[in-house]
């Protein structure tokens, strides 16, 4: 066993690794510390999937031990790094099943399992999210298969509390989305409010760039205002909207004139409305998605009145 095995193994190390860190950077620097792990042992494991499935997953316990850390001091909201899904697989054919695993991408989701501890997080997700037995689980995480099963048992319910509801149809998700970038991108702040929800909210990860991200904007009124504005000001100047799937919901990666990122929605849909928009725009989290460019910069030079002198 060698390369070619561990590539094809390698998506299904990249999901896991994933959804324990919330982050892109730092799940494919898992898999290849995963790699050289294995490059470097002599063992000819009987199930190299469960062989390699356990240290991506102690490698990714171990770095989220110390993410930990630096989100609690975090300025503003921390939300994950995003990750384009588009054409994603289906779950061998079943189209249910590749509905809960686009579910549990989804950024609501995974802000729910920063509520658990590393190991209620590794459990959950490899048992719950992946379905490896209590058993193999229980070697990955160094307890026994009871403990195992109480730690899935306490993340559940501190997951099921939040679990977010979306609309399934993604034909109609999508659409919804294109109305919102059409809307956005022509000022037009009435059409904006049709397709959001009475009470939506919108969370924006700066990553303390910029105070005004700091504060959650509710409201449909207010929330359609901020979009038609943002639109206004970007009028003219070459802005790109590219649709996407974002971690298996509606959504879109903005780029300036030149491709460069600005930053990345994600929508939660339900009841044909926008009931959450969340924004990426802190550049740590979008190189991985191309070079970045200065979000701050051109909405100042951009402002009414155009750049401060």
């Amino acid at each position: 066993m060698g390369a070619a095995e561990f590539e094809q193994l390698r998506p299904l190390l990249f999901s896991i690794a994933y959804r324990i860190l919330g982050s892109v950077s730092e799940a494919e620097d898992a898999v290849q510390e995963t790699w050289l792990r294995y490059d470097a042992a002599d063992v000819d494991p009987a199930s190299l999937k469960s062989f390699l499935s356990a240290i991506v997953t102690r490698v990714s316990i171990d770095v989220l031990r110390s993410a930990r850390v630096r989100r609690e001091s975090y300025v503003g909201q921390w939300l994950p790094e995003p990750l384009l899904t588009d054409g994603e697989p289906e779950a061998s054919g079943d189209p249910l099943r590749a509905a809960e695993l686009a579910d549990s991408l989804s950024m609501a989701a995974l802000l729910l399992l920063e509520r658990l501890t590393p190991e209620q997080r590794a459990v959950f997700v490899l048992h719950d999210v992946f379905a490896f037995p209590f058993a193999e689980v229980a070697q990955v995480i160094g307890r026994s298969e009871t403990a195992c099963r109480q730690l899935a048992s306490r993340a559940r319910r501190l997951v099921e509390d939040g679990r977010p509801r979306f609309d399934v149809d993604r034909r109609e998700r999508e659409e919804l989305a294109g109305r919102f970038f059409d809307a956005m991108t022509a000022g037009d702040v009435d059409a904006l409010r049709e397709l959001l929800a009475a009470d939506v909210e919108v969370y924006g990860d700066g990553g303390g760039n910029a105070p005004q991200w700091t504060r959650v904007v509710r409201g449909s009124d207010n929330v359609a205002r901020m979009f038609g504005g943002l639109g206004r000001r970007f009028a003219g100047v070459g802005l790109q909207v590219e649709p996407h799937e974002v971690n298996g919901q509606p959504g879109a990666v903005l780029r300036d004139a030149s491709g460069r990122v600005i930053n990345v929605f994600a929508f939660d849909v339900l009841d044909g409305r926008i009931q959450v928009v969340r924004s990426v725009i802190n550049p740590e989290k979008l190189r991985h998605l191309g070079p970045v460019a200065d979000a701050w910069a051109l909405m100042r030079d951009n402002a009414p009145g155009g750049p401060a002198t």
